[in-house]
């Protein structure tokens, strides 16, 4: 039975991503820092499990130690990790380690993430990463990325990290080449959540709407093998980060810093 893993599993899109994947019959580990919440979804999630089973682990995705903890605590293969988690708070915070909360969320747990359960996917039949990350993107400025300098605002902040997800993306793609390991991006949708809340926004789009792309890339067999793209409602978009290779092998030396 394929194993997954979801971090931002309560959100409105997380929710509906794993959702789709307990209809598809994965063993299923849903990650988030409230564990009231957890509980809750592993609760609604198993009443329509297809046969996998739903367990739960609180991590603080803003520490490196708590997903270096949960990278140790697990002793078995993983197929699938949907790097989901997201916040946007309006003002500058810092995590307990001292990062900035954006970047420490929205980046480093994903390159984290990746770094630290990618021996658990080596050599799975057709192990997937997806980052979903945003088409609202741009503006990295890798000078000043916790807003230590500049005044923080938290669009700004947000549309930097998705930019760095999606350039990520194609770093870990290249890396992890040869290991049976695919690494894609997506934007996924439009959804009235706490997140888009956060910026300003609403939705136009249900939360199953707004999981669609993400669950294409994480079940679909279209899929199987293509690597280091970026995704938008179920096509694949020509991304503008993707191409500067100097500036992504910049990104991805800051964020080697962080392991």
């Amino acid at each position: 039975m394929s194993s997954a893993i979801v971090t931002g599993a309560y959100g409105a899109i997380g929710s509906a991503i794993c959702q789709g994947l307990v209809d598809k019959g994965y063993d299923l580990t849903l990650v988030g820092r409230d564990e009231a919440r957890l509980m809750n979804l592993q609760q609604k999630l198993e009443t329509r499990a297809a046969g996998g089973r739903v367990d739960y682990h609180v991590v603080d995705l803003s520490l490196k130690a708590s997903i270096v903890s949960f990278a140790r605590s697990r002793n078995k293969p993983l197929d699938l990790l949907i790097n989901n988690a997201a916040t946007g708070p309006l003002r500058r915070t810092e995590s307990a380690e001292g990062v900035e909360m954006q970047w420490a969320v929205n980046v480093l747990s994903y390159f984290r993430m990746i770094h630290y359960f990618k021996d658990h996917m080596i050599n799975r039949p057709d192990a997937r990463i997806v980052n979903v990350a945003s088409y609202w993107a741009g503006g990295l400025d890798l000078s000043d990325p916790e807003f230590r300098k500049r005044p923080y605002d938290n669009d700004v902040a947000y549309r930097q990290a998705k930019q760095a997800d999606r350039m990520m993306t194609v770093a870990w793609a290249g890396r992890l080449k040869g290991s049976n390991i695919t690494v894609n991006a997506c934007h996924p949708g439009d959804v009235n959540s706490k997140l888009s809340n956060s910026f300003g926004f609403g939705g136009h789009e249900t939360p199953a709407e707004g999981a669609a792309t993400p669950l294409f890339l994480a079940v679909d067999e279209r899929i199987k093998g293509v690597t280091g793209k970026y995704f938008e409602h179920l096509q694949e978009v020509r991304c503008s980060f993707s191409s500067d290779h100097k500036a992504i092998e910049a990104l991805f030396n800051e964020l080697v810093r962080s392991l």
